[in-house]
């Protein structure tokens, strides 16, 4: 179960740095092992490479901080490592399908994409009775659509 508890602190770490510059060595530190095998790690698990998973996650962080009506679209870019607004916004709509500016409408439809954490799940485990039976030859017949 280590191996696990590596992957969340790995994981812990990113979700507590997407407001700053992610330092995937520092990751890889965490997991002990190298980048290049954490990278490989996560994508194969996940189906997600991890460059995309921080920036869907930071996307949806984006998401939330545009509901509140105080922010600029300008700051919340900067704010999660957008260089312009518009990089951001494009990346914005990418993700969510509507502009950030649509987003802040009260009922707008936004995507999330939740924090993810490792576990092992053990099935199997209940006991089956079962009988083994022998029956007379049988044909089974199909139709093609």
């Amino acid at each position: 179960m280590d191996w696990l508890q590596r992957m969340n602190h790995a994981i812990d770490y990113i979700e507590g740095n997407l407001e700053n510059i992610i330092d995937y060595e520092q990751i890889a530190k965490i997991a002990l092992c190298s980048v290049y095998q954490f990278q490989r790690m996560f994508s194969f698990i996940l189906e997600v490479p991890l460059s995309e998973y921080i920036r869907r996650r930071r996307l949806t962080l984006a998401a939330f901080d545009l509901q509140n009506r105080k922010n600029k679209v300008t700051d919340i870019a900067l704010k999660y490592g957008y260089e312009t607004p518009e990089s951001f916004s494009r990346a914005f709509q990418n993700l969510h399908g509507l502009t950030p500016t649509s987003a802040r409408n009260a009922g707008s439809a936004l995507k999330a994409y939740p924090r993810i954490s490792f576990q092992i799940t053990l099935r199997g485990v209940v006991e089956m009775n079962y009988r083994i039976e022998q029956r007379d030859a049988f044909q089974v017949f199909g139709l093609e659509d």
